[in-house]
């Protein structure tokens, strides 16, 4: 396998949906308190954080109102992301109401607070959302289980990696990437777990 073929299997393999997946599964398994709210938890963000973005994706995709794959046109991005940040409102009612802990809502609630400031940021700079998406579900499982999620810096990294060898962004769009969704991530879970509920 060439690097540019390992760098397209790894960019799409970890785009932003796979990592909500990821964390939920974990968060359902060793945080919540019943299985009814796990299975009420992975349901819902596996729905709302995986399927629900992935079709809307691809229906643009078909309908040419995105250009390619990786969206590099970033005047092409700021629809979907409207649409994400619609539906994820929608996911964090279900959470709400399902009642599951305050850390699985708080990550989700990063979401829409990011996916709002990515808008904002994608007017004048195209930032990486996959770091962003790496970047950020590695916040949340250091704010959840500490040092013990530290060895999944190396997905960030290689997604990092990844983004810039298939010439998608340059290495500063993606160290912005993942310094602004780790630090705007920790900083608000910490900021909701502790301070608003």
């Amino acid at each position: 396998m060439t690097i540019s073929k390992l760098a397209r299997v790894i960019s799409t393999l970890f785009v932003p949906p796979s990592f909500s997946l990821i964390t939920y599964i974990l968060f359902a398994i060793f945080i919540e308190e019943n299985s009814s709210k796990s299975v009420a938890l992975i349901v819902i963000t596996t729905l709302f954080g995986f399927v629900f973005p992935i079709m809307m994706f691809v229906i643009m995709r078909k309908k040419n109102l995105v250009s390619d794959k990786d969206a590099l046109i970033k005047e092409q991005r700021t629809i979907p992301f409207i649409i994400a940040t619609l539906i994820y409102l929608v996911g964090l009612f279900f959470l709400i109401y399902f009642d599951v802990s305050l850390t699985s809502i708080a990550f989700w609630f990063c979401f829409i607070s990011n996916t709002i400031i990515t808008i904002i940021i994608n007017k004048f700079w195209k930032i990486s959302i996959h770091s962003m998406g790496a970047s950020g579900a590695f916040a949340a499982l250091i704010f959840a289980f500490k040092i013990v999620a530290i060895p999944f810096i190396i997905i960030v990294l290689l997604v990092g990696w990844s983004r810039i060898e298939l010439k998608c962004h340059t290495l500063s769009q993606v160290v912005a990437g993942i310094v602004l969704a780790f630090t705007s991530v920790y900083f608000q879970m910490y900021l909701i777990t502790n301070y608003f509920f």
